[in-house]
């Protein structure tokens, strides 16, 4: 898609999601990484976010939406009905295509 500067941004899906991620990524260096010094950690993260809100922005602009959880959920059921009914071991499997090992190309040798 091309670049429309009326698309809107999500600001507050891009905010919250980047502050789930620096919260989970600051306890998990809490916990991994008590003996170093942890200013440097820190500050990657804070630096990361006018990053990650740049970059969404940026993809924002160009039509690129992720679909939210509620639309995943609601379309996991009809996902789940198809792929059950196509991995059912007891339906009939239909039958091959021939091939030319499979003696259907017509190229073996006639009998006599």
């Amino acid at each position: 898609m091309a670049w429309d500067s009326s698309r809107p941004v999500p600001w507050r899906r891009l905010i919250r999601e980047w502050l789930i991620y620096v919260g989970i990524m600051a306890a998990v260096f809490l916990i991994f990484m008590r003996d170093n010094s942890l200013i440097g950690i820190m500050a990657g993260l804070l630096v990361s976010g006018p990053l990650y809100l740049a970059f969404g922005a940026v993809l924002a602009k160009f039509g690129y939406t992720r679909k939210t959880m509620k639309q995943l959920r609601t379309e996991a059921p009809v996902r789940g009905a198809t792929s059950k009914a196509a991995a059912d071991p007891l339906a009939p499997r239909p039958k091959p295509a021939p091939t030319k090992r499979t003696s259907g190309s017509g190229t073996r040798p006639k009998r006599r």
